[in-house]
C-alpha cells in the first residue's frame, strides 16, 4: 500500500484516548464517573488550588536576618599620626584633602580622627575627633572647626506651641 496523505495514521499506541470524566453511566466509568463518592472534589469546580499551608515550617527554614543596620554611613576613621606625616604645620585640613591624600575612603561622607601623637599645629575643618585625638591636637597648638548643629524639630515645635497659646 502506497504512503499518501489520505493513508497517513499515527503509530499504534502513540495516541491514547482521554479518559472523559462526568459523562454518565454509559461512559463506562459508572455512576460516580470515576470521581469517587460525594465530597467537594467530586463536584464541578470543587477543588481548592494550592494554598500556603505549610508556611510556618517554610519561614522557620529561612536564614535569620538578625540585628540592625543603620542607614547612615559610618565616619571613615583616620589615624592622627598618619595625618601629621601627610600634612605640614599650620595647614587647614578638610575631608576633601584627607580623601586626596588617601587617608579617608573615597566614598566617605564624614571623617573621624583617632588617637595618637602630633608634633605640629594642625587645623581641622568639619572633621570629627575622639577625645584623645582632640586633646593631642589642641596640646600641639591645633584647632577644630565644626559646623553649627541645626536646631532640632523639638525646639521648633516648642516655639509653635508657645505661639499658639
Amino acid at each position: 500500500m502506497a504512503l499518501t496523505l489520505n493513508t497517513l495514521k499515527p503509530a499504534k499506541g502513540s495516541k491514547v484516548k482521554r479518559f472523559r470524566i462526568g459523562r454518565g453511566e454509559g461512559s463506562g466509568s459508572g455512576k460516580t464517573s470515576g470521581k469517587g463518592t460525594k465530597g467537594q472534589r467530586s463536584r464541578s469546580g470543587g477543588r481548592n488550588k494550592l494554598k500556603m499551608k505549610g508556611i510556618r515550617a517554610m519561614l522557620l527554614s529561612f536564614p535569620k536576618m538578625r540585628g540592625f543596620q543603620s542607614r547612615y554611613l559610618k565616619a571613615s576613621t583616620v589615624q592622627l599620626e598618619k595625618v601629621s606625616k601627610a600634612f605640614g604645620s599650620d595647614e587647614k585640613i578638610t575631608l576633601r584633602l584627607l580623601k586626596a591624600k588617601g587617608l579617608a575612603t573615597k566614598s566617605a561622607t564624614r571623617a573621624k580622627l583617632v588617637g595618637g601623637n602630633v608634633d605640629k599645629a594642625l587645623h581641622f575643618v568639619n572633621v570629627m575627633a575622639s577625645e584623645t585625638a582632640k586633646a593631642a591636637v589642641e596640646k600641639a597648638g591645633g584647632s577644630f572647626v565644626l559646623p553649627k548643629k541645626k536646631s532640632g524639630s523639638k525646639a521648633k515645635s516648642a516655639k509653635k506651641t508657645k505661639a499658639r497659646a
